[in-house]
């Protein structure tokens, strides 16, 4: 009985070191999510797409990001003064972002949009969206 006992808090313990080892998933800085080592192969359609932007004091950085159509773009704010995302041709808008406030906004097609802060009009960025 006890080299039972000992053989299962044994077994135990090598779960909880392979738990310890590397299982996080990384992102690239183009938004692919790589999993962890020894996870298996991802299918590139189960990787959400996806790009950051962050509104720091009275800017949006990057200033001008390229991301593949179909990317959700995030935008947080970083900073203590509210801001907003709006689009110059009005085709999105964000309410006003308090500090730590988020907005998404999916890219489905081609083009370059650019966008400005409502409430900050010199705060200025673009989206380019490639095919």
């Amino acid at each position: 009985m006890r080299n039972l006992m000992s053989l299962i808090a044994l077994g135990g313990l090598v779960l909880a070191v392979a738990a310890c080892g590397p299982s996080a998933a990384t992102t690239t800085p183009g938004g692919s999510v790589v999993p962890p080592a020894g996870a298996g192969a991802t299918p590139a359609s189960a990787a959400p797409a996806g790009a950051a932007i962050k509104i720091v004091d009275f800017n949006f950085d990057p200033n001008t990001i390229t991301v593949k159509a179909g990317t959700t773009v995030t935008w947080t704010n970083s900073g203590t003064a509210p801001h907003t995302v709006t689009a110059d041709d009005g085709s999105f808008s964000s309410q006003s972002l308090a500090s730590g406030g988020t907005f998404r906004r999916t890219f489905a097609t081609a083009g370059t949009f650019a966008y400005h802060c409502a409430i900050h009009s010199s705060m200025k960025a673009s989206v380019v969206v490639t095919p």
